[in-house]
């Protein structure tokens, strides 16, 4: 019994860590290059200067589904404040279904596809959707989202990191 406490206990105090790591405190975000279904690539450090959403997500996950309108409008509305958007299609997720729903929905950001992982990993071994990294103007990541997250609570993140 002792045992399964302490080992709890550990688990807890790991995870706590991480989190914080990611929303106590900015750290760098990982030096990769995203090149998209247009064959763009752009990197982390081309995308200096701007505020960046890079959002993992899947054809195949219901809260990322729906959570795609608002990523859509959100992209299009800041855009033009220095905001971008780029959405990381899973290992897993089919390439033609990626491509599929990109085309269908007229996503209007760069859609990458991670066929072998390397994003999702150099990201701190991302497996769960939608999970996306907020990045400040100087490459720092200032928020991780795991799931659904509130709407109003994200674009004060958004705003303020554009205005600094």
């Amino acid at each position: 019994m002792k045992k399964i406490v302490l080992g709890l206990a550990a688990a807890i105090a790991i995870g706590g860590a991480a989190l914080w790591q990611f929303q106590g405190s900015a750290q760098a975000a990982p030096n990769v290059a995203f090149t998209d279904l247009q064959g763009q690539t752009v990197t982390t450090q081309d995308l200096r200067g701007k505020v960046v959403l890079v959002k993992f997500w899947a054809t195949s996950c219901v809260t990322c589904i729906a959570q795609m309108p608002d990523t859509i409008r959100h992209y299009q509305d800041l855009k033009s404040r220095g905001f971008d958007t780029i959405g990381v299609a899973m290992q897993y997720d089919p390439p033609n279904y990626v491509k599929n729903y990109t085309e269908t929905r007229q996503l209007p950001f760069p859609v990458v596809i991670d066929a072998q992982g390397k994003l999702a990993q150099a990201f701190g071994d991302v497996r769960l959707t939608p999970t996306a990294f907020l990045i400040d103007k100087q490459g720092r990541i200032i928020k991780r989202y795991l799931g659904n997250y509130d709407e109003q609570a994200f674009l004060a993140t958004v705003e303020k990191a554009l205005a600094s």
